[in-house]
């Protein structure tokens, strides 16, 4: 395995996605980085979080909605969209690793792992 070269870019990345619970996209990771790099390309983003994202340092989350979001929580959780305005919401909740179990009864094959998704109304558009 080849010896991945060291990038303050990529580290500029990471860290900007570390101090983010909101799930950004890769415009959105650009925009704030390109204000601490002004000559930071949005290409340059967008293979650094796929990198990234490949190497399992951070999460892509595709939600449906032709856009990927990013998360640097690694750890297995799960995520709640809200249906009216986007948000991306880390849902508290106890592991449902059971459901591999059950989906594994029921298919010939090996199943390693699950990603759910909640959707929903986000408390904040319900109020509204």
């Amino acid at each position: 395995m080849a010896v991945l070269k060291h990038s303050k870019q990529r580290d500029m990345i990471k860290e900007f996605l570390m101090t983010r619970k909101d799930h950004p996209t890769a415009d959105v990771v650009y925009s704030n980085v390109r204000l601490q790099n002004p000559n930071i390309s949005l290409g340059t983003v967008y293979r650094n979080l796929t990198l990234l994202a490949d190497i399992g340092e951070i999460q892509r989350l595709r939600l449906g909605d032709g856009v990927d979001h990013f998360d640097a929580d690694t750890s297995p959780h799960y995520h709640f969209v809200c249906s009216e305005c986007g948000r991306v919401i880390d849902l508290e909740l106890d592991s449902i690793t059971g459901i591999t179990d059950s989906a594994q009864t029921h298919f010939k094959g090996h199943i390693a792992g699950h990603i759910t998704y909640f959707y929903g109304t986000c408390e904040n558009c319900m109020n509204e």
